[in-house]
């Protein structure tokens, strides 16, 4: 009979340049490791907490963020410390699990990003160089789990030496460099350089080190074993071409991995301090058996903080997305703000954004030109400040051009706030428009990108506002309850633990009896 205590247990890497946090039981400065420039930082902090909580052996690589992290000295020496005391009485439980990448160029910055291309750039380059050169060799994982175009020199490197590789495509913002401005990082890339992706077809290693630029975002896909998306319906329209603004590169190697059956759709979820009856960031906790009363008591208390007029029965619509017109389509609302906000008048609609991005200023300056103070708030994005947002408003709203994903369409059910999305990508996948006849749908969606589609969904949720009060909260108890068993971490882990396990064709974790 096999020994099932020599039974190696499979180790899982993760690669991410952010995170939202790591689980105390990683280590004892797990609690300070906090970087978060997007959505990625949070499906990264849920992704590893629910893997360690079903025992998967899971490590974290990330860059050193000391001045954000807040980590001194002594907290480094006492993690050493507890590491080598606990290596005294189990060798896996002394075995360090975060894994942080050391150089300057972390260690001073407030930011995750820039908005220099270079130095996002150099900052990508100077972490993979130590996963490379330092933590893939020292903790020899079985699958290495990388994320977007800041690891995408990593897949290629796993694929060399043996090692399985799962490539995330949470967005397709990719860059671009030379084998030269690499290997002047320190990565050796004629190790791998056949794995690498370059703008055009390289004829040899020597010919194409300083005049052929590797693309990372597709070296990441080209290189990986198995890549995934961060919704299905977005894989597949970037699989069918559906978008023209993305690079023919990146477009046509995502469809050989899915022609190959190497590409899955995996849906994000929200972080778990998305809950309105335990968040400690809005002024009144609440669940859907109380959501009616509870629900009126912060918007009152948002309106008062954002300067709105204040009125529990005024239908509030929130903006909590970046203001990204590319994307996000900022530009659609503000060609109809003025005229709705006229329309509705006499009802009071109100419209908060707490939001910050390129189209800000367009906002508040048609806030402003227009006199609708008290029924248009724009303030910069806050933390406390969104969580807020979420607890008071009706409706929520995510007129995206395109989504690989999207978390706010999901947190609103969650906080009785119905979205009104544009049907793409990750909001294809979450939201499906109302139907109080069939008891069904948790939102409004709206399938022509311009302004009037999106008049058009506002009005069917005003609409829906007008109802009796017991036909309205029926349908909102019903989508936040729905929302709640849907959208969750568990759901999300399930799905990467199945495609691990897919990958590396054997459990990630051994549910064998060990007792001799």
């Amino acid at each position: 009979m096999t020994d099932c205590k020599n039974k190696k247990k499979l180790k899982v890497l993760i690669v991410t340049p952010e995170i939202t946090y790591l689980p105390a039981g990683m280590g004892n400065i797990a609690n300070k490791l906090s970087a978060k420039a997007g959505g990625m930082a949070d499906v990264s902090a849920s992704l590893v907490a629910a893997l360690f909580r079903r025992g998967v052996d899971v490590h974290v690589a990330l860059p050193h963020y000391r001045r954000m992290f807040h980590v001194e000295v002594a907290d480094l020496l006492d993690a050493k410390l507890e590491q080598y005391n606990s290596s005294l009485h189990s060798e896996e439980n002394g075995e360090q699990r975060i894994h942080l990448a050391e150089d300057r160029t972390f260690y001073y910055r407030d930011h995750v990003y820039s908005n220099y291309s270079d130095d996002a750039l150099n900052m990508s380059l100077v972490f993979q160089r130590e996963v490379i050169n330092n933590i893939i060799p020292s903790i020899q994982p079985d699958l290495i789990h990388c994320n977007d175009w800041m690891t995408g020199l990593i897949p290629g490197f796993a694929r060399r030496v043996g090692i399985k590789s799962l490539f995330t495509v949470h967005n397709i913002h990719t860059q671009e460099t030379t084998l030269e401005t690499i290997e002047n990082h320190g990565i050796d890339t004629a190790l791998f350089w056949q794995n690498l992706y370059f703008t055009r077809m390289p004829y040899s290693y020597e010919e194409s080190r300083r005049n052929n630029r590797v693309d990372l975002l597709t070296s990441g896909i080209f290189g990986a074993h198995f890549i995934n998306t961060v919704s299905p319906t977005f894989l597949h329209e970037v699989v069918d071409y559906r978008h023209s603004f993305i690079l023919p590169q990146i477009q046509n190697e995502m469809a050989n991995k899915f022609r190959a059956g190497c590409a899955k759709g995996i849906l994000n979820a929200p972080d778990p301090d998305y809950m309105p009856s335990t968040d400690n960031l809005i002024a009144f906790t609440y669940d859907s058996s109380n959501q009616y009363e509870l629900k009126r008591k912060n918007k009152v208390e948002f309106q008062k903080r954002v300067g709105l007029l204040q009125n529990p029965d005024a239908p509030l619509f929130f903006w909590p997305s970046r203001l990204d017109p590319i994307q996000k389509g900022p530009q659609l609302l503000a060609e109809i703000m003025r005229d709705l906000i006229g329309a509705y008048w006499s009802r009071q609609l109100q419209i908060a954004i707490v939001a910050n991005g390129p189209f800000f200023e367009n906002f508040a300056q048609i806030v402003n030109n227009y006199n609708l103070g008290g029924r248009v708030s724009v303030v910069h994005f806050d933390e406390k400040l969104s969580h807020q947002g979420y607890a008071a408003s009706d409706f929520i709203l995510m007129p995206s051009l395109f989504e690989p994903c999207g978390l706010p369409q999901m947190i609103g059910p969650i906080y009785g706030s119905l979205p009104i999305v544009f049907d793409t990508g990750g909001l294809h996948d979450t939201i499906t428009h109302l139907d109080i006849g069939r008891n069904r749908g948790n939102g409004f969606v709206f399938e022509n990108h311009d302004a009037t589609g999106l008049r058009w969904a506002i009005d069917q949720a005003m609409i829906f506002n007008s109802l009796i009060l017991t036909e309205r909260n029926k349908q909102i108890v019903r989508i936040m309850n729905d929302a709640v068993s849907t959208f969750n971490n568990d759901n999300t882990a399930d799905q990467y633990m199945k495609l691990y396990e897919q990958m590396l064709k054997r459990p990630l974790v051994d549910n064998t009896d060990l007792k001799d």
